[in-house]
């Protein structure tokens, strides 16, 4: 397999066009297109969805992954041969809630030791499994504990969330479903589960939802009253002990989580892995 043909492919799918590909990797969409035609002729597959943006097929996302193996023992080496300046990428998915409390502790060591460039996508712990497997991401957060093809699983422990509210929105509480609600975003699985086992219709409480995208912006909703919400224990605690916010049942969710990394020898993802269950030694009650 031609290793140029191979970064093509990757930088095509990280920066989704041809002509983006191009630029970042100094050459003409001309070439871009002539590399691609003879990576799909050696595989006799096609490799690449031409949309916008451009995206791996099945037989593409498996050459992706190589090209970021590649791409990642590449730029280690090139990091101790002292040949450029650049740091070695290391690209991780993490959920919000995480990356809000104990995964701060992971983005400060690895500002400590220099040496590595952290590219952090965030996502629903439920939905981090799903970069993993297509390449997108070396190591990720979530609720699976089976490891995926190629890799290995850590357990990290335990995130506790609470249903809390205002206390002079739940002032009264009586039913869920007449109670304003702020959620994450269409794709919040926990909130999901927490309103399933509290049976509330989600299409009928649809026009007292509230969205806010970002994990302090979240707490900081439910911590002014714009409804109640789930919040987790790390964030919640200190706000539950001064009264600011006060639990609505009896009934927390606990959610495992995993950090599931690429099996690949190397030294900067073996530190990462290292950084990550030291951070989440707090999930652990440790």
């Amino acid at each position: 397999m031609n290793p140029v043909h191979l970064e093509t492919l990757l930088a095509i799918v990280e920066e989704g066009s041809f002509e983006d590909a191009a630029a970042v990797l100094g050459i003409t969409p001309s070439a871009v297109s002539q590399r691609i035609k003879a990576l799909e002729h050696n595989t006799g597959r096609v490799l690449l969805h031409r949309a916008t943006p451009v995206t791996a097929t099945e037989a593409g996302e498996i050459l992706v992954q190589s090209a970021r193996r590649m791409a990642l023992v590449q730029a280690e080496t090139d990091a101790r041969l002292q040949t450029r300046l650049s740091r070695v990428p290391l690209t991780v998915a993490v959920n919000s809630d995480s990356l809000a409390t104990w995964f701060k502790e992971v983005v400060r060591d690895v500002a400590t030791r220099g040496e590595v460039a952290l590219r952090i996508r965030i996502e629903d712990e439920a939905r981090t499994l799903a970069m993993l497997r297509r390449g997108d991401v070396l190591g990720a957060i979530t609720r699976e504990h089976t490891p995926v093809s190629g890799c290995e699983s850590t357990y990290l422990g335990t995130m506790r969330y609470f249903a809390v509210a205002a206390p002079w929105l739940a002032e009264g509480f009586d039913s869920w479903e007449t109670l304003p609600l702020v959620g994450y975003g269409p794709n919040d699985q926990i909130l999901d589960d927490a309103m399933r086992e509290r049976f509330i219709d989600s299409h009928v409480i649809r026009a007292r939802v509230s969205q806010v995208p970002s994990s302090e912006g979240y707490l900081d909703a439910v911590r002014y009253g714009l409804g109640w919400g789930l919040i987790a224990e790390l964030q919640a605690r200190p706000l539950l002990d001064n009264g600011e916010l006060v639990l609505l049942d009896d009934k927390p969710m606990d959610v495992e989580l995993y950090w599931q990394r690429w099996r690949l020898e190397s030294e900067v993802l073996e530190e990462l892995t290292q950084s990550v269950v030291a951070a989440s030694s707090v999930l652990r009650g440790q």
